[in-house]
């Protein structure tokens, strides 16, 4: 007997549309014209402006002949034209790859190559990098130069086109319609390729709408939200923040460099309600000035993303009095897919507890369909003893079509039908997930397994600690020790042994660092630290040794 409830009723254009980011701008547009949607330096753009500018990139990249399948590529800071191309590009039927600019001119040509682009959008401060990359890829496509007025360096112009002169030749009322699938590619965005070539991760318009609207629920975000851009919006893009603010109909406000002057002059001029952040972001906030902050007395709320951020960190931001919530996820699941979602009896609890619970990556986004621990061998669900050790899976709307062109790194990735984070951690009682390490960064040391991350979160609270890393140093009698990597805040002082003592007090002997070494630690312009670089300093010394 055919269901009834399946017969004779079927998807029309009255009762289906594909789900797109893009339309959140048209109704903010429509609904809040005159509210400010962009804020830069001098430059102010409402939502009717910013609809319009990003209808006209859309209509001048259609009149070059793109298409669907066909590839932007942008090399830009936080900046309106970079807010602008999250819906323009995709308006146009094209796919938006957002670069790094801190990247090397090799890596950039190689995904210039890799992704085919068509156009290319760079900023003139990252000229040296993407005119280099031009030369080396093999690629011939558009070239426009942004001259941002709020950047006064050097930068030469690389194309025959400026960005505002690009679109100028667009129709303001350019009439893009939405993907005839929701599962077609919006954007492209590339892992860090720490261990070779970087992998293209596909993000479909299905996903990009659903985690916009999920930053907005985990967040209870308020109508007109003041979001600040210390993110980087190539990262993730943006961690879909420039479609949730759309959505939000708030106001974006766009800063090119994480400065803790410039950071919190804009929070207190433009009262300044949300920002997101690696840990380092929030750290440089604690530990500036506490005279910069002055004049901000209204509500800030902050997310802080990373494997497990420093309960030293957390503490720090809760003393300032501002809302911290963590959250988790990675390229390959829009970023953030989970949250430490807070539950009301942790208010009772002593600020270290309360940092603790709130260190946790805690559980799945709501529109996420699954987030658990499994044993990456048998997969099946490690228990939830909080000790049993295994990786980190999801599966949902929200994890990536896959990687470009490399099918078999998709089919690894997605074995067993989840995705696999590389992520270690432990479930524990209370359904709640714990970051142990990533599965490269675990310290095995005399057959005992050590915590890099453990060891890192001791050594941030010593008062003296600004940044730190720990890699797994070879040994000959133990195979592994912990070695760990210390960059001290401006003005502050320590000794090798008083750091190795102070983490005594806190650790088992045997996770304590044989060794500490002073220095700038590495970090991507996200603020990730770039363990792949120690490790290979701690291996190279020592083989001379």
């Amino acid at each position: 007997m055919a269901n009834p409830y399946e017969t004779d009723l079927d998807r029309n254009h009255a009762n289906y549309a594909a789900l797109t980011p893009l339309g959140f701008i048209e109704r903010a547009a429509s609904v809040y014209p005159g509210r400010i949607a962009v804020i830069h330096g001098r430059q102010r753009y409402t939502w009717r402006e910013t609809y319009a500018r990003c209808r006209q990139l859309a209509s001048a990249l259609v009149a070059r002949g793109l298409a669907s399948g066909d590839t932007v590529s942008v090399m830009l800071g936080n900046t309106p034209a970079m807010y602008e191309c999250h819906f323009g590009v995709p308006m146009s039927g094209a796919v938006l790859h957002s670069i790094n600019t801190r990247l090397d001119a090799a890596t950039v040509a190689f995904m210039l190559d890799h992704a085919n682009a068509k156009v290319v959008i760079t900023d003139r401060e990252f000229a040296p990098a993407m005119k280099a990359a031009l030369a080396q890829a093999a690629v011939r496509p558009l070239v426009i130069d942004l001259d941002d007025p709020e950047y006064q360096g050097p930068g030469e112009r690389l194309g025959a086109i400026e960005y505002e002169a690009f679109i100028a030749r667009g129709d303001p009322n350019h009439a893009w319609a939405p993907p005839a699938d929701e599962w077609n590619a919006i954007s492209l965005n590339y892992t860090s390729g720490t261990t070779g070539n970087p992998k293209g991760v596909v993000y479909h318009h299905r996903g990009a709408a659903l985690n916009a609207v999920n930053n907005l629920l985990a967040w209870a975000m308020p109508h007109h939200a003041v979001y600040l851009w210390t993110l980087p919006m190539f990262h993730c893009n943006g961690w879909c923040f420039p479609w949730s603010m759309a959505a939000n109909a708030g106001t974006n406000v766009c800063l090119r460099k994480v400065d803790a002057k410039l950071i919190f002059e804009a929070i207190r001029e433009h009262r300044v309600t949300h920002y997101c952040g690696a840990p380092i972001v929030h750290s440089t906030l604690i530990n500036a000035d506490p005279k910069l902050r002055e004049g901000i007395n209204h509500k800030v709320s902050a997310f802080v993303a990373g494997a497990a951020p420093p309960a030293a960190m957390i503490e720090g931001m809760e003393q300032m009095g501002w809302d911290l919530t963590h959250i988790y996820g990675l390229t390959e699941t829009y970023g953030p897919a989970a949250m430490a979602a807070k539950q009301d009896d942790w208010q009772a609890l002593d600020i270290g507890a309360r940092a603790e619970r709130n260190g946790r990556q805690g559980v799945r986004y709501l529109l996420e369909d699954g987030m658990t621990v499994m044993d990456p061998q048998t997969m099946l669900p490690v228990p939830a003893d909080g000790q049993t050790m295994g990786e980190i899976m999801f599966r949902g709307n929200i994890t990536m079509k896959g990687y470009l062109k490399n099918p078999k790194a998709t089919a690894e990735a997605f074995q067993g039908g989840w995705f696999h984070s590389g992520d270690l951690a432990v479930m524990q009682p209370d359904g709640y997930v714990k970051v142990r390490d990533r599965a490269k960064d675990i310290i095995i040391s005399g057959g005992e397994n050590i915590s890099s991350l453990e060891v890192e979160d001791a050594l941030y609270r010593h008062p003296a600690v600004f940044a730190c890393a720990v890699v797994a140093r070879p040994d000959a009698k133990w195979g592994e020790t912990p070695l760990a990597f210390v960059e001290l805040k401006p003005g502050a002082t320590a000794t090798e042994q008083e750091i190795i003592e102070h983490c005594r007090k806190h650790l088992a002997r045997f996770k304590c660092p044989g060794e500490v070494r002073f220095a700038t630690v590495p970090k991507t312009s996200t603020g990730k630290i770039q363990k792949f670089q120690l490790r290979a300093l701690a291996k190279s010394a020592s083989a001379i040794e």
